[in-house]
């Protein structure tokens, strides 16, 4: 299912980090989040999306380093 929602502690755990550290990043626009009545909320697409740009990111910037 491509527009399954996922809550914060399914993203942590997908992303292998600690609640707070998906909390901060959602607050702070790092990650593609909403808020439902307060919670937040994510969108399995827009998430495998920033997945890859962040792979790609890494990627780069390994590249600059050499």
């Amino acid at each position: 299912m491509q527009d399954e929602i996922l809550t914060l502690p399914e993203i942590a755990q997908l992303l292998k980090v600690a609640e707070k550290t998906v909390y901060t990043m959602a607050q702070k626009g790092e990650l593609p989040a909403f808020k439902v009545r307060g919670q937040w909320r994510f969108k399995r697409a827009d998430l495998d999306q920033w997945i890859e740009q962040q792979k790609g990111a890494s990627r780069d910037a390994d590249g600059d380093n050499e």
